[in-house]
């Protein structure tokens, strides 16, 4: 039996492994199986893990008011020292390109524990945008020794790296596991429908709100933003026009489910003061079922995510990407996301194009969904079957 080390921090991180998570519990003559979490996004966290019923093996509970990137490495790195040497795991698994990851790889390095790292091989070439992303991304795909990828592309990318192709597996993004998992789940049981209405209500939206947009009877424009590199201007910019737009459009819903960065609630603070707009609704950051049910019920989303650019073509939903560059350019390729930046302008005429043309909105959302078919995680556990 092989014993695999699943570790993650953040709320996206999560969101991906999950999938991946159930999928090698599905064989447990196979595989042990463990799970460490760092909560390098603590309540955030612990809200994915409960929708997905996973019980942690170990957590090492890192996250402290005020840290900085300093903070995260140090902690992840100590903190997974005596975890690493008591398991002496196979292999560990990290994803994509947070801190966590990171530094989970370095740690399992300096014991030459082998690494396989989910969600490889996206680049945008500018260390700097997205920050940290970039560097993290990169640093993590010279330690790993396995690299899934999501799509042909990024397949590339390492490629282009020298890594060695037979290293390299395309498998989709394990994220369109997750959301056909959830989509399900509210799809067959009308009680998770329900719950999920009654906590949309309990954070603040009204229930004629939801029930216009569940009707189509008002357009919905979902929003979220979180990027370091945005912070600031950029943030001030977003939130502007925001603002702007809503007052165009009085017969369009904008909901923005506010992250808990005080970089990010400051401009929305200053920007709208006492909100008079009826049409803006600001609300606490969404747990992941309610989030993705609204995702289902909008128009369209502006977003500086990562995850949601592949997440929301997959249910026929338009992407205005708040951000320069991506690291995901199959989706500017196959027509379902577009990269507006922090341009007020940009945002304001890419938003009331998509309001004003049916034909451009079409075009969009029945664009092809690049990024997977929703078993990524079947490929990667077979993959280890295999090898292992």
């Amino acid at each position: 039996m092989r014993k695999v080390l699943l570790i993650f921090g953040t709320r996206p991180e999560a969101i991906k492994m999950a999938p991946l998570v159930k999928e090698f519990k599905k064989y447990p003559k196979k595989f042990e199986t463990k799970i460490c979490v760092t909560a390098q996004h603590r309540e955030m966290l612990d809200q994915v893990l409960s929708l997905f019923d996973i019980k942690p093996d170990f957590d090492l509970d890192l996250m402290k008011k005020g840290q900085d990137l300093y903070d995260i490495t140090s902690r992840v790195l100590l903190g997974l020292r005596g975890v690493l040497e008591a398991e002496n795991p196979d292999v560990i698994l990290v994803h994509g390109d947070t801190t966590t990851s990171t530094a989970a790889s370095m740690a399992a390095f300096y014991q030459k524990i082998k690494v396989g790292h989910i969600e490889a091989g996206l680049r945008t070439r500018n260390i700097y945008s997205p920050w940290p992303e970039e560097m993290n991304r990169q640093i993590t795909g010279r330690i790993a020794t396995y690299h899934f990828s999501p799509t042909k592309l990024s397949k590339k990318n390492l490629l282009d790296e020298s890594i060695n192709e037979d290293q390299i597996i395309v498998t989709g993004n394990t994220v369109i596991d997750a959301l056909h998992l959830v989509l399900d789940q509210i799809r067959k049981n009308t009680n998770i429908q329900n719950d999920v209405f009654s906590s949309l209500v309990n954070v603040g939206i009204s229930e004629s709100k939801l029930e216009s947009w569940i009707s189509s009877e008002r357009k919905l424009v979902l929003i979220t933003g979180h990027r370091r590199e945005n912070f600031g201007q950029g943030f001030e910019n977003i939130c502007l026009g925001i603002k702007k737009l809503a007052e165009k459009y009085p017969e369009v819903d904008f909901l923005y489910p506010m992250h808990l960065n005080p970089n990010v609630r400051k401009p929305i603070s200053e920007v709208f003061l006492e909100n008079e707009l009826n049409n803006v609704v600001f609300v606490e950051p969404l747990e992941y079922l309610p989030f993705v049910y609204l995702m289902s019920k909008s128009y369209l989303v502006l977003t500086d995510s990562g995850g949601i650019q592949e997440e929301a073509p997959g249910i026929g939903k338009p992407v205005l990407v708040m951000r320069n560059t991506t690291e995901r350019p199959e989706g500017l390729e196959a027509g379902t996301v577009k990269l507006v930046g922090t341009d007020k302008d940009l945002i304001i005429n890419e938003v009331s194009s998509l309001i004003d043309s049916k034909e451009l909105y079409l075009k969009m959302s029945e664009a092809s969904n690049p990024y997977g078919d929703g078993f990524a995680s079947k490929r990667i556990v077979e993959y280890f079957m295999n090898t292992l």
